[in-house]
């Protein structure tokens, strides 16, 4: 039964999947996700539903629009897949409970403010904004996992952690001088709302131990020069999906240790 239901909330995924595509192509130039309906972006041609399905569609036509036979980007197929594999690990990991509900719904928009950032090196307002004010409304009825005795009370969590994000990348922003974007700022207090204290520390600590090596190597296969930047978005993205889905765990683990 947890197999089927692994497998039902894979392909559930692969529809958010499909869903987030819309939101990363139109949000960043102000399009509405609703109205037009999809359609190609080269002929303009409106999409069937056969032309949606999540996956399937792109491998089946091959690789190119239906109608004018322009090649389709890749992108839309790996966000497909991506997020159909996060929904299936995260029901593995945390069964269908509230953790899962909130896991999902929370790693879908960091998957979005990722490719949105990898992309056009924005990270939205009108994204992070809505999302940490729901976080916070959440957090106050469903409080992040107490890991470790808090001198607060649980429900204030969230706050407490959404405030230490946002003070943590704060201070390097400010020392940078145009280092680090505001938008890392806003979204390390967004993460903060959502895994509370301390597994924010863990998960802005995780982004940064993961941009430092990946940029290491873009430097080492002199794909990137020393002083040109790469986008912060992407890693913070990962660190705090990998904080939702295993988080707990590592903390405790770590605490173990002493």
């Amino acid at each position: 039964m947890e197999i089927a239901l692994t497998v039902v909330f894979t392909l559930v995924g692969t529809a958010v999947g499909s869903f987030l595509n819309v939101c990363i192509d139109r949000l960043p130039v102000g399009k509405s996700v609703i109205r037009p309906p999809s359609h190609c972006d080269a002929c303009q041609h409106p999409l069937s539903p056969a032309d949606l399905f999540p996956l399937l569609s792109y491998l089946w036509l091959r690789r190119r629009c239906r109608y004018c036979r322009a090649p389709i980007p890749s992108r839309p197929f790996w966000v497909e897949l991506g997020t159909g594999v996060f929904f299936g690990i995260a029901f593995w990991q945390h069964g269908l409970s509230p953790q899962f509900a909130l896991t999902v719904f929370y790693g879908s928009i960091f998957i979005a403010l990722a490719i949105i950032d990898l992309e056009h090196w924005l990270l939205l307002n009108r994204i992070v904004y809505p999302a940490a004010a729901l976080a916070l409304l959440i957090s106050l009825f469903i409080p992040a996992p107490e890991i470790i005795p808090l001198p607060w009370p649980t429900p204030l969590n969230g706050l407490v952690g959404g405030v230490g994000g946002f003070l943590f990348l704060l201070v390097p922003f400010l020392v940078s001088r145009g280092g680090m974007g505001e938008g890392d700022v806003k979204m390390a207090g967004l993460i903060g709302l959502v895994t509370g204290f301390p597994l924010v520390f863990l998960a802005l600590f995780t982004a940064a131990v993961l941009g430092g090596f990946i940029a290491g190597i873009l430097l080492l296969l002199r794909v990137k020069k020393r002083k040109e930047a790469i986008p912060f978005g992407p890693f913070l993205s990962l660190a705090a999906i990998v904080t939702l889905l295993w988080g707990s765990n590592i903390l405790n683990w770590y605490l173990g240790i002493f």
